[in-house]
């Protein structure tokens, strides 16, 4: 018999903003439906090994999307996207989620996202909290490096989407995110993921991460964790948010929880799962426990 993961494929029909997507996903396990969203200019095959970790899906569905432009979620037929300049903006980027929860009647998911998708996590507990019994958040702040939004969007294109620029530029930066104790064959599985993304939808994913995603304090004070709980994590080698970023979030959110991650960086779900696992184990357990 030949080996194989437990992992299903295929497509589903989402329409966003009055536009219909065709839409990958992959999924495995049974239970609580726990949908799981990519970083910035990536696509669902960061989740891999949680699709295949029989201990998270014995009670959990996992289900890992590509957004469209991403992965195997190629953009939309009957828009002339070529003409127009990508831009992902935190409206749709919610959107996608819920449009995707809808579509497989999916009861009350949890949602966890790294990076782009952490940042997503708290959006959606902030806006959404009656549609998704937890969230979780992987590298997720109030907002991302403010002295960097000073570059503006025609900066981040100058460096992230630059035909003068090869495509393996941009993996090749992702390098500087990653925790030194990180296994190199998992280092250079990020490298090669970001070297495949379309023209130009990295530095657009970089328009919601830097500027759309943006949570006051006062939004974060109103984050309703009786209703969805907002669980934080950190790695200790994250140069783009930081412990200290995500604790500033943590200390606003009443009820909130979370966790620092020894020796794992901005990717950890990718570059060192075993050791992610560690502290994903634990908040599954809770849900589960609290869901009873």
């Amino acid at each position: 018999m030949a080996k194989r993961d437990p992992i299903t494929g295929g497509y589903i029909y989402l329409t966003v903003e009055d536009i219909e997507y065709r839409v990958y996903y992959e999924e495995a396990g049974q239970g609580i439906p726990l949908i799981v969203g990519h970083t910035a200019g990536s696509d669902g095959r960061q989740y891999r090994s949680l699709l295949c970790d029989a201990e998270a899906t014995k009670d959990f569905r996992v289900i890992a999307f590509d957004l469209p432009y991403h992965g195997k979620s190629l953009p939309p037929t009957g828009v002339r996207w070529w003409e127009q300049e990508y831009n992902m903006t935190k409206a749709r980027m919610m959107a996608f989620p819920n449009a995707l929860s809808e579509a497989l009647e999916l009861d009350l998911p949890v949602y966890m996202g790294s990076s782009m998708g952490g940042h997503l996590a708290i959006d959606l507990a902030s806006n959404f909290a009656d549609r998704y019994r937890a969230a979780i958040a992987v590298e997720g702040a109030l907002r991302s490096a403010a002295e960097y939004v000073d570059v503006g969007m025609a900066g981040i294109r100058k460096e992230f989407d630059n035909p003068n620029v090869n495509r393996t530029s941009i993996g090749a930066a992702m390098l500087l995110n990653i925790s030194p104790y990180s296994p190199e064959q998992n280092v250079r599985e990020i490298q090669w993921e970001y070297s495949c993304g379309g023209p130009g939808i990295f530095a657009g994913d970089l328009y919601y991460y830097y500027y759309d995603h943006n949570v006051s304090p006062e939004e974060a004070r109103a984050i309703d964790t009786s209703k969805c709980m907002l669980y934080m994590l950190t790695g200790e080698y994250d140069p783009n948010t930081s412990p200290a970023e995500t604790k500033a979030l943590a200390d606003l959110v009443p009820g909130g929880k979370f966790w620092v991650m020894d020796k794992l960086g901005h990717f950890p779900v990718t570059e060192n799962y075993q050791e992610f696992r560690k502290y994903l184990l634990p908040i599954l357990a809770e849900i589960k426990t609290q869901s009873k």
